[in-house]
């Protein structure tokens, strides 16, 4: 793929969906290092110096995708024990392949939710900075700060075994290890408060984490600047979660009526990330890797996907910032497939394909808080772009085809494809 100079270049007769607007228009958008300079409708066009032309005809620019609830540091498991077993030199090394496919895929950000193992995400995070490596804008998160018999609790009374999570009992374990995040550099400490389908001991509707424990991880929090991340599938989790001021919240996918009054009520500070896409892909394909449920596991997860989705449609009735992703890691919910999520809003939640494209770019922006100069196409803006072959308002699979996907743009430079 040619490479594009750095003083400057025009993207000319190109559909432009600008991440805000309610219509795509044709126009042209002239780059000059890593912002945009200008956006032209086609009638309004003016003459420009670039020193590069990307024709756009048949093809389709909008801003770069942001993956909300990304986990670049896992590994597309079958069961995440898995990770536990794999020593951290080769886990970096399936860490910056992740990132790079996730780059080539349109995603120009990435809002981590969890790293595998301590100081991936950072490490990742400042490599990718330092352009030492290809890869998404990533706020890093610390691993999953959990309970004993919480999720990511895999420990055996006979065999010593890890995983992706920190198990952590009373308040003051868990302040001590928010504290060595905050050391190590991380941007978010992420928290499971409640349980998941996926761990017998605590399933989806309980909640595990104590009011001390939530309590000392944000104040830890607040006090060092960081974000603050919860896995909360149950609605007293949410409760507990907005009582002390998380911020991102993740799953929401059991809520009572209280728990949707108190979100709408925080509406203007909070996020919810429900990652439908990798519960439905769990039902759907997980058995093709040898993994098995019961009837009744089985119908715990239909129950909670249908509520879920009831959930976000009444999130977002009620003006609650709703964002698509998460949860891609697993054999049967891969890195890369991501924008999955966004077709996914369209078909579970009815969302046109413009709002649920803005959801991942302007509304992600946001999140990532970036809102002011990311997420968009507009002059003055950071110039992250994606130019995909057709019209993702007329078929939004468009934006998880590999084929479909002709030049990813960060910072105004080309980003390498997935097989450069």
């Amino acid at each position: 793929m040619p490479s594009i100079p750095t003083t400057g270049y025009l993207i000319d007769h190109v559909r432009i969906i600008d991440g805000n607007s309610a219509d795509a228009f044709v126009g042209s958008v002239l780059v000059r290092e890593d912002r945009i300079e200008k956006v032209w409708t086609l009638a309004g066009r003016e003459a420009a110096y670039a020193a590069h032309v990307i024709d756009g005809h048949g093809a389709t620019l909008l801003p770069g995708l942001i993956e909300s609830h990304s986990h670049l540091t896992f590994t597309d498991y079958v069961r995440s024990v898995e990770m536990g077993f794999l020593p951290v030199e080769e886990h970096l090394l399936i860490t910056l392949r992740n990132a790079r496919k996730m780059l080539s895929m349109g995603f120009t950000s990435c809002f981590s939710a969890a790293s595998a193992k301590p100081r991936l995400d950072v490490v990742l995070r400042n490599a990718i900075d330092a352009g030492e490596f290809p890869g998404p804008r990533t706020l890093a998160a610390s691993p999953e700060m959990t309970v004993t018999a919480g999720l990511g609790d895999v420990r055996l009374p006979h065999m010593y075994r890890e995983n992706f999570a920190a198990v952590l009992d009373g308040a003051d374990a868990f302040r001590q290890y928010a504290r060595q995040m905050c050391r190590d550099g991380v941007d978010t400490l992420k928290m499971n408060i409640s349980g998941d389908a996926g761990t017998p001991a605590s399933p989806s509707h309980t909640t595990v984490m104590t009011e001390a424990e939530v309590a000392a991880v944000c104040e830890v929090g607040r006090a060092h600047g960081k974000r603050l991340a919860a896995h909360t599938r149950s609605a007293q989790s949410v409760k507990l979660a907005l009582r002390h001021g998380v911020d991102v919240l993740y799953h929401a996918t059991l809520l009572d009526e209280q728990a949707l009054d108190l979100l709408e009520a925080a509406r203007d500070r909070v996020y919810v990330a429900p990652t439908l896409g990798a519960l439905k892909a769990t039902l759907d394909h997980a058995g093709q890797w040898g993994v098995t449920f019961s009837d009744r596991q089985r119908q715990d997860m239909e129950s909670e996907l249908s509520r879920g989705i009831d959930s976000m449609k009444a999130l977002i009735r009620r003006g609650v910032t709703v964002l698509p992703g998460g949860d891609y890691g697993t054999a049967w919910n891969p890195i890369g497939a991501n924008a999955r999520d966004i077709a996914l809003f369209v078909e579970l939640l009815g969302l046109s394909p413009m709002v649920a494209i803005q959801s991942a770019t302007r509304d992600g922006a946001r999140l990532m808080g970036t809102g002011d100069c990311l997420g968009q196409v507009r002059p003055g803006f950071i110039a992250d772009l994606l130019l995909v072959e057709g019209d993702p308002l007329q078929d939004i699979s468009i934006l998880s085809r590999p084929e479909c996907i002709r030049h990813v743009i960060k910072g105004g430079k080309l980003a390498p494809s997935k097989n450069a």
